[in-house]
């Protein structure tokens, strides 16, 4: 049998990979020889491994985890695929994000940092219906539109006519798992039973307004959290967001996003 065999290094040559990857793939159980002399140690291989071991190093390439990597070689094809398009849009979502990110860096590098007008203010009680979910930061943009849709669709079935702008609700903190909710004002008395009310309190705030995508709210943000903190204020959950021209009305360059933080002074 070790005749039909070849050794580690022909294997390696024949598969393209080094004789490092392929102890590497051996020790980390992706790809164990076909026969290892007992005596010596030298690791065997069969030729029809070949195909695994090309779609580890591919795999690897793109930067799968070995644990990924292990599932779908052991999996039936049907079963595979499914992983690796799991995988597919886990990258589609990560290219998405640096793609965002390298736009506010452009921003950045050709402007600074934008200058934003923040003022206090009180804002009224409202009392709003909401639609909540559970999510990570990366997944705000998804659960937001499921919350929307799940918001609209109950006050439509419910026929009441809600106050325009939609508001959207966060923690002060992004968190890797959070609670975020999105809510539409309703008339006095109104309520649906598919959703739940909350009521904002009347109380002080500081605010702003943001122009362009929502990718770039950081940039508001990061303006409004700096002036809370200069003027000795102590900021409060949830921080709101007001949706005055959304997706569906403009493009992303001119969307508008007024920025709510409740804020306390703080006690001497």
């Amino acid at each position: 049998m070790q005749d039909e065999l070849l050794t580690i290094g022909r294997f390696a040559r024949l598969c393209r990979l080094s004789v490092k990857q392929l102890r590497h793939y051996d020790e980390t159980g992706l790809l164990a020889p076909a026969r290892v002399n007992a005596g010596s140690g030298y690791r065997y291989y069969a030729p029809e491994q070949a195909r695994d071991a090309l779609t580890i190093a591919l795999l690897r390439e793109m930067d799968l985890p070995l644990a990924v990597i292990a599932q779908a070689l052991a999996a039936e094809p049907e079963h595979r695929a499914q992983i690796l398009r799991a995988e597919r849009d886990r990258l589609a979502e990560r290219i998405s994000r640096d793609r965002a990110r390298m736009e506010l860096l452009e921003r950045l590098a050709e402007g600074g940092l934008p200058g934003y007008e923040v003022t206090l203010s009180r804002e009224p009680e409202r009392r709003l219906a909401v639609a909540r979910a559970v999510c990570t930061p990366a997944e705000i943009g998804a659960k937001v539109e499921e919350c929307v849709g799940r918001l609209l669709s109950a006050l439509g079935k419910a026929d009441i006519a809600w106050e325009p702008p939609l508001w959207g609700l966060y923690p002060l903190d992004l968190d890797e798992r959070m609670r975020i909710a999105v809510g539409a004002q309703m008339p006095p008395g109104e309520g649906t039973p598919d959703l739940e009310l909350e009521t904002l309190p009347g109380q002080l705030v500081a605010e702003t307004v943001h122009i362009g995508p929502y990718s770039q709210l950081r940039l508001a943000y990061n303006a409004l959290f700096a002036a809370v903190h200069e003027r000795g204020l102590r900021p409060q959950a949830p921080v709101r967001e007001a949706y005055l021209v959304g997706p569906a009305e403009a493009p992303q360059e001119e969307l508008m996003t007024r920025l709510i933080i409740p804020v306390q002074e703080h006690k001497a």
